[in-house]
């Protein structure tokens, strides 16, 4: 079974050695995704903000691979700071609605600008 590299029309192709997303089958691996806009400019200065974009970007790839957020079984979230834990959290339940999957949350270190990484994974029927 052939693996399938997921490159969502009109988002620039990533910067370092990745694909924005791959289907091997019924599976689609979403690649961490950034607060960035199809222009590769950052969007916002809050989590908020980001993780509006950071989640319209992940639905961007799972669509051009042919799944949809209901698709997903797991997220795995990247916060540069504790403190932003409860408004990712608003954000997050806003977007997503109330059929949450799966989550991870870890702290990291992101380039300057960015607050909020996430990718996904999903389950296509």
């Amino acid at each position: 079974m052939a693996r399938t590299f997921i490159q969502p029309e009109g988002h620039a192709k990533p910067a370092v050695p990745l694909a924005h997303g791959v289907r091997k089958g019924n599976i689609l691996q979403v690649a961490g995704q950034v607060a960035f806009n199809s222009a590769g400019e950052v969007v916002g200065t809050t989590v908020a903000e980001q993780t509006r974009q950071v989640l319209d970007n992940v639905k961007a790839v799972l669509e051009a691979g042919g799944a949809t957020l209901g698709d997903v079984v797991m997220y795995r979230v990247y916060l540069t700071d504790v403190a932003h834990f409860g408004e990712l959290n608003e954000a997050y339940s806003a977007y997503l609605g109330t059929d949450f999957p799966a989550r991870t949350t870890v702290y990291v270190g992101l380039p300057p600008g960015l607050l909020v990484e996430i990718d996904a994974l999903a389950v296509v029927d």
